[in-house]
């Protein structure tokens, strides 16, 4: 695992940071009464699932049109199909941005034909709001930037001089010349704080993703960005949704919560890694608990195909889309009973077979 990707690297400077941008008013936080979304939906006769995009606008554009739900003039073409994106849609890639903007717009184009758009909260999406920036790309930042970039910097760049004077101890160990004021400025490209306040809870794509699931459920099949560990396999899906999104509204609700936790359902590896025989009790603990027959999940990217582990009740789908990890596409088509992994513009059925279950004496 990349320790850099993971949130107990993420210092906490980096969280109070985000916290005193809330404070000096660039944002400005409302509190609201938790939304209970829908994350159920029954008798649904086409479903496409898609893994982790991370900020490639074109490959996202080339899966989908892959899929036959979009034109090509982008345009939605799915009719009555679920779309369901497991999450990641941004970071490590240039088109984050252009990324949300686009699916943003497909969801109501999908609503207007009886469709739907399912982008779930990943792992990335929660690090963009809590202030892990560590895989945001230069070209990301670059796309916040506006005609009042220079001056939104400068008047935080005194706010900052301001907050050395007032502390004796940074005061006698800093000196803000010009290269400690170009080193800030590296750190803060112009368009950073335009970033921090639309992924902020009255900012564009912070309420965007805030307003998404983490879990979801369609006919008999479960979607998840990380996976279900044993802590949370009896958990209602509601109730894990709406605790992250409080958690992510409300950033002070962090520490011991769901976003953060490395057995969350945004952070599990556990059902892409772990030895199948020793998941399977788990696997169907989960499917039993929640009457499901299969758990769909990305995040542990695999480069190259769909792999099925449990015998078809663990399907991970992050196929290393974007650029980043190689290019390779492949998506999920659920039809009626039939789950296929589509590759190049053909159909493999994935089959469906019970797995040893580990007999204990």
């Amino acid at each position: 695992m990349n320790t850099k990707n993971h949130p107990s690297s993420t210092r906490e400077s980096e969280i109070v940071h985000m916290r005193r941008i809330v404070c000096v008013g660039l944002l400005l936080i409302v509190t609201c009464t938790p939304v209970l979304a829908e994350c159920t939906w029954t008798g649904i006769q086409r479903i496409i699932a898609v893994g982790d995009i991370h900020g490639d606008y074109a490959q996202l554009v080339a899966v989908l049109r892959s899929a036959g739900v979009i034109n090509k003039r982008n345009r939605w073409t799915g009719g009555k199909t679920h779309l369901v994106q497991m999450g990641d849609l941004i970071d490590r890639g240039p088109d984050s941005r252009r990324v949300m903007d686009f699916l943003m717009d497909l969801e109501k184009q999908a609503s207007r034909s009886g469709g739907y758009v399912h982008c779930l909260i990943g792992n990335h999406e929660a690090m963009n709001i809590y202030g892990d920036l560590s895989h945001v790309t230069p070209e990301e930042f670059a796309s916040f930037r506006d005609a009042n970039s220079e001056k939104v910097r400068e008047v935080f760049y005194e706010r900052h001089l301001e907050e050395l004077a007032a502390d004796p101890n940074k005061a006698a160990n800093v000196k803000p010349d010009e290269a400690y004021r170009k080193a800030w400025e590296e750190k803060h490209p112009l368009g950073y704080f335009e970033h921090r306040f639309q992924f902020g809870p009255n900012g564009t794509y912070g309420k965007w993703i805030g307003a998404h699931n983490a879990i979801i459920q369609i006919n008999d099949s479960i979607f998840v960005h990380g996976g279900i560990s044993p802590k949370y396999a009896d958990m209602p899906f509601d109730v894990v949704n709406n605790r992250i999104r409080e958690e992510l509204k409300d950033l002070s609700l962090l520490k011991g919560g769901l976003v953060t936790d490395t057995d969350g359902p945004l952070w599990y590896r556990g059902l892409a890694t772990d030895d199948e025989t020793a998941l399977a009790e788990q696997v169907k603990l989960v499917l039993d608990f929640h009457n499901a027959r299969r758990i769909v999940i990305g995040h542990t990217p695999i480069r190259g195909t769909i792999a099925p582990r449990c015998g078809g009740k663990v399907i991970v789908i992050d196929v290393g889309l974007s650029a980043y990890y190689g290019s390779h596409m492949s998506w999920l088509l659920i039809e009626g009973d039939n789950v296929y992994a589509v590759q190049q513009g053909e159909r493999q059925l994935i089959p469906f077979a019970e797995p040893a279950v580990k007999t204990h004496p």
